[in-house]
C-alpha cells in the first residue's frame, strides 16, 4: 500500500501538470519517476473512494486492494494519454468519470456471474446490451432502465454542454446504476446524496434531472415505434 500523505487533498490541482508531463516525455525512466512520485497516490485514492462510495464490491479478485491496482494499471496503460487539458477538462473529473463507468460495467458483469452460480435471487432474465434489447418483444422496466443509463452516457456531451451539468448528470446516472445496492430510496435523501457528491445547489440539480427525465420519457415512448413492450 502506498505511503499516505499528510495533506488530505489527495488530488491537488498540480496533478494535471504531472499528467501532462507524463504524457509529454518518451523516457520510460522519467515516466516511472513521475508516476511513483506524483500520480500513484492520487489514482489509488480516487479508485478507493469511488469503490467504497458506490459499493462496487462484486469483483473477480480476492481483495479490493487488487481491484484498486487493476484500475490504476488500466488508467496508465490505456487512458492517461487521452487526457487533454486544452479542451477545459480537469483530470479529477475526467478520470473519475472513466473509473465510475468502468466499474459500473465491471460490477454488473460480475453480479451476473455470481447470480448464475446461485448466489443471488434470479431476475426475470439477464440484462442485455442495447443492441440485444431492441430485438426483444417484451422487457422489464429494470432492463429498460439499464438501457436508458447506457444511452445517456453515450449522449452526455450532447445533452449537457457545461462541465458541472455533466458532472451532476454523471452522479445521477451512477446512483441509478448502483440502485440495487443503495439503502436509501426517498427522493429527499437521494437529492442530498447527489448534492454532496457534486457540491451543487438544489435548483441546478433539479434542472439536470428534468433534462434526464424528459429524455427517459422520449426513449420510453419510442417503444411504440419499435414494437417493444415494457412491463
Amino acid at each position: 500500500m502506498p505511503r499516505k500523505k499528510k495533506n488530505n487533498q489527495y488530488w491537488p490541482p498540480e496533478v494535471d501538470d504531472y499528467i501532462v508531463a507524463y504524457n509529454s516525455t518518451d523516457s520510460k525512466n522519467e515516466k516511472a519517476k513521475i508516476f511513483e512520485r506524483h500520480l500513484h497516490y492520487p489514482f489509488y485514492k480516487l479508485s478507493e473512494n469511488i469503490i467504497h462510495t458506490f459499493k462496487f464490491y462484486y469483483t473477480d479478485v480476492d481483495d479490493v486492494e487488487d481491484l484498486k491496482h487493476k484500475i490504476i494499471a488500466l488508467m496508465i496503460e490505456e487512458k492517461i494519454h487521452k487526457f487533454d487539458p486544452s479542451v477545459g477538462a480537469k483530470s479529477y473529473s475526467y478520470f473519475g468519470t472513466i473509473i465510475k463507468r468502468w466499474l459500473i460495467n465491471y460490477n454488473n458483469k460480475n453480479y451476473k456471474k455470481l447470480k448464475k452460480k446461485g448466489t443471488f435471487e434470479e431476475y426475470e432474465q439477464d440484462v442485455q446490451s442495447p443492441d440485444e434489447i431492441i430485438h426483444k418483444d417484451a422487457l422489464s422496466l429494470s432492463q429498460f432502465f439499464d438501457f436508458f443509463i447506457e444511452t445517456m452516457y453515450e449522449e452526455l456531451d450532447e445533452l449537457f454542454y457545461k462541465d458541472q451539468d455533466r458532472q451532476i448528470a454523471d452522479a445521477i446516472l451512477t446512483v441509478f446504476s448502483t440502485r440495487r445496492d443503495l439503502e436509501i430510496f426517498k427522493k429527499k435523501a437521494l437529492y442530498i446524496y447527489i448534492r454532496e457528491m457534486t457540491d451543487c445547489k438544489t435548483p441546478h440539480l433539479t434542472r439536470v434531472i428534468k433534462t434526464l427525465k424528459e429524455r427517459f420519457y422520449e426513449l420510453y415512448t419510442e417503444r411504440d415505434d419499435t414494437g417493444l413492450v415494457y412491463r
